[in-house]
């Protein structure tokens, strides 16, 4: 028999599957992988749901799960794209044709995380705040900060 805080953890995996992968696959642009980070996402959510403290706040835990989830992965292969875009920089080449996906993917991970919540997962100011667990005004001037640096990037590239 499953306790309340499983079949809650349970109940929001099944009702948001699909922003999970969404999200996801925002970080990592490639299905399988994305698909990787969810399936591990829940096993980890199920795994800990005793661990949540208000069943309330499943929903704002699971995805705190599936982003830290998303970095790890990143993590784990930033090795590889540290090497090869450092031998780009050798061979004299830059970035010509930067997109908007392209100056996201370069931000660091907590602005990357802000941008990805607010404009692809269509998450409110105060929504972010407690699934980052910080203050609202922090995130408010880290997302002017950011959008800023994006506008610099995609200016200058332009």
């Amino acid at each position: 028999m499953r306790s309340g805080k499983e079949e809650a953890v349970r109940k929001v995996l099944l009702e948001n599957y699909e922003r999970y992968y969404r999200l996801a696959f925002s970080y990592v642009h490639q299905e399988a992988d994305a698909m990787d980070i969810v399936q591990e996402g829940a096993y980890r959510a199920m795994l800990k749901a005793d661990t949540l403290r208000d069943e309330a706040f499943a929903g704002t835990w699971v995805y705190r799960i599936m982003i830290n989830e998303a970095k790890e992965y990143l993590r784990k292969s930033r090795r590889e794209s540290v090497e090869i875009d450092e031998n780009l920089m050798a061979a004299g080449e830059h970035y010509r044709d930067l997109d908007l996906h392209d100056a996201i993917g370069r931000l660091p991970e907590q602005e990357k995380t802000l941008i990805i919540l607010r404009y692809f997962e269509d998450k409110q100011l105060s929504e972010i705040a407690e699934i980052l667990e910080e203050n609202l005004s922090t995130i408010k001037s880290r997302l002017y900060r950011t959008l800023g640096k994006l506008r610099e990037e995609l200016s200058v590239s332009a």
